[in-house]
């Protein structure tokens, strides 16, 4: 039994299960997929200790929140609203971002649409990319399997994904995290276009070390709730997102930043040069810094590193 403050925040016309803690300036914590609130189970306690309140919500489409079945339900205008208004229903105007994966995907649109009230943002993993084209069907792909495309047919990865929860996740789990050989999760590519997701990555034959059987089985739990077609869905907006916020095009963050990531982790490995392209995003940017030892789950990869990175980064503010 997970010991938590639970609330229900009606917002932007969903029910988002959120855990809220603590007392002082407001710090929401998005995960992405695919998580629930408690990829963020080690940085509660200290974040409320050091006197912040903390909401982490199950995003829309998990866990015990709404998970509406139409794809455009999970555009990113939407998520950012559903994320903006959290705040309010705190009794808060303003609030600071941090973001892992798709969630740090959303943190990022989120302060750039909702720049009066995100005060600053943090980001996890994904460094700020307009996603386009490429993301989908990356050039001289054609023939090799490709996630992001593979997630577009409707109903496939979902089938594929619930036959067994367990199995599933955990091999997703494991194909990112540095307990894995190195590049596991870019060795789908040398898969054939045809080949299933599960196919396409290692399966581990233990639990990598950051990962308990009692973790697992809550993940399992929350998944057989909501199901993959929620989360699966916000992949499916990305061939529209930039079209519905045209506004972004390179528009700058005028908030503090900051962004953290495993040295680990093979999202990195998307674009070689997001290292000379990425500050260029940013009027403020306070931190970059990689943890070594970490893949992709850095904050449960290594806890103490980016909990001491976060406070570090809100302290400054």
């Amino acid at each position: 039994m997970i010991e938590r403050n639970f609330k229900m925040i009606q917002t932007n016309g969903v029910r988002l299960r959120t855990v809220v803690e603590g007392d002082g300036p407001l710090v929401i914590l998005l995960h992405g997929w695919p998580q629930c609130w408690y990829l963020w189970r080690h940085q509660i306690d200290p974040l409320v200790a050091a006197g912040y309140r903390v909401a982490v919500p199950d995003q829309r489409g998990y866990g015990g929140s709404t998970c509406p079945p139409n794809i455009s339900d999970y555009n990113i205008r939407t998520l950012a609203a559903d994320v903006a208004g959290i705040a309010p229903a705190l009794g808060y105007d303003e609030f600071t971002l941090i973001g892992h994966d798709w969630g740090c995907v959303v943190a990022w649109n989120t302060a750039l649409l909702h720049e009066e009230n995100c005060t600053a943002v943090m980001g996890l993993s994904v460094p700020f990319w307009r996603m386009t084209e490429a993301a989908l069907n990356p050039p001289g792909m054609d023939d090799q399997f490709w996630y992001i495309r593979y997630f577009q047919e409707e109903g496939r990865v979902e089938a594929e994904l619930e036959k067994d929860l367990e199995r599933s996740l955990r091999i997703l789990y494991y194909g990112l995290c540095a307990d894995a050989p190195a590049h596991s999760w870019m060795k789908q590519l040398e898969r054939p276009r045809s080949s299933g997701l599960l196919d396409a990555l290692p399966e581990p034959d233990r639990l990598p070390s950051w990962l308990t059987q009692e973790d697992l089985a809550y993940y399992v739990e929350q998944y057989r709730t909501s199901g993959f077609r929620g989360p699966v869905n916000w992949y499916r907006n990305i061939p529209t997102n930039n079209g519905i916020t045209p506004e972004l095009e390179g528009k700058k963050f005028s908030q503090p930043a900051a962004f953290v990531a495993g040295a680990a982790d093979d999202v990195l490995r998307y674009d070689p040069d997001w290292r000379a392209t990425f500050p260029d995003a940013f009027e403020d940017l306070r931190l970059l810094e990689i943890i070594d030892g970490a893949g992709h789950w850095v904050q449960a990869e290594k806890p103490q590193e980016t909990t001491a990175c976060i406070l570090r980064f809100l302290r400054g503010l």
